[in-house]
């Protein structure tokens, strides 16, 4: 079987990346990625010389680049991580998330259909559904949960679930997708909140905190997503919608005393900050659909996956600081100068 991972040099998926080509070895694997600000060649070191992984650097969104891949390379499932994803840079471009994470899912949907993919896999987020109320613990997203947005990044992706529906339903195209809350673990680009702290809290830096600190999210440690996007791909039902979460539920504030109390540092590095425009309060994922259909179950709780988490960090200070420093975008070139 060969399949395409899009976006494979990103923190998600690039972890999929390495999941699938250490448990599939008789299985071929294509990393597309257009490296972008978060798409790090680095992160795929150790898996570039395999004998079943191949890296092509291009855009989702280029239509021509897109057919010629999929003429020569005839895959059998195409899983789509190729997304602009962080919610602040949304609301200062909201343009650049349109064409990459609307345009480039249709792009590669039409290239599925041109070439009979057996399965499309769209990599969503629980951002779709909007937001919880933080009075309401009994409260959860489902799969039937409508969709409500509340920023540029969340609009683009559901956006995206509700064009391969309707491709879905049009053109009879093998789909499925997957929604999920928020992922931590190696290889997460250092502007997002858990490797933030972590790489603040070390240089004993104020901690920026959102508002009071009191918005909740389901953390989803990254390898436990994989695992599930894993089953889907194999065992879930075309058409349908599978929510991923950990049911590890944390405010803001109390991921940060955490990463702190690991760290051994004081709380006094905490600093509050202004709020985000439209910042979600909680949210919250179900995942009893796909703990019934297809028997995921996490293997990681919050306590051990957090420590695992700032450890790696500590361990791979060469590559956080590549990232910091751009350098990172140049890795490729030294590395193959041919």
């Amino acid at each position: 079987m060969k399949i395409l991972i899009t976006g494979g040099a990103g923190f998600i998926g690039g972890n999929f990346c390495h999941y699938m080509v250490e448990k599939y070895p008789n299985d071929k694997f294509v990393c597309l990625d257009a490296l972008t600000y978060a798409g790090n060649m680095e992160t795929l070191a150790d898996i570039l010389d395999r004998q079943n992984f191949k890296f092509v650097k291009g855009n989702i969104c280029d239509t021509e680049f897109v057919d010629q891949l999929f003429a020569e390379e005839k895959f059998d499932i195409v899983v789509n991580f190729a997304a602009e994803s962080h919610v602040d840079r949304s609301i200062q471009n909201p343009k650049i998330f349109l064409e990459s994470n609307v345009i480039g899912v249709q792009t590669l949907m039409d290239a599925c259909r041109k070439y009979k993919v057996a399965r499309f896999h769209q990599v969503s987020t629980d951002e779709v559904y909007g937001d919880l109320p933080l009075d309401r613990p009994d409260l959860f997203f489902h799969e039937d949960t409508p969709l409500h947005t509340s920023s540029p990044y969340s609009a683009s992706k559901a956006s995206a679930d509700l064009l391969v529906m309707a491709y879905y339903r049009t053109y009879q195209l093998p789909v499925t997708i997957s929604r999920c809350s928020n992922n931590y673990g190696p290889y997460q680009f250092p502007e997002k909140l858990i490797p933030l702290i972590i790489k603040k809290a070390q240089n004993n830096e104020k901690l920026p905190i959102y508002g009071k600190g009191e918005n909740v999210r389901d953390w989803l440690h990254v390898l436990d997503h994989c695992s599930a996007i894993d089953l889907i791909i194999h065992k879930g039902k075309v058409g349908e919608v599978y929510n991923i979460g950990g049911h590890n539920e944390r405010t803001n504030l109390e991921v940060v005393k955490t990463i702190l109390k690991v760290l051994g540092k004081p709380e006094s590095l905490i600093s509050f900050v202004t709020d985000r425009p439209g910042h979600d309060r909680r949210y919250a994922i179900d995942p009893e659909k796909i703990t019934k259909e297809l028997g995921w179950k996490p293997k990681y709780n919050f306590d051990t996956g957090i420590v695992a988490t700032i450890k790696w960090n500590l361990d791979n200070q060469a590559w956080l600081s590549h990232v910091e420093s751009g350098e990172y975008q140049n890795w490729l070139k030294k590395q193959y100068k041919d």
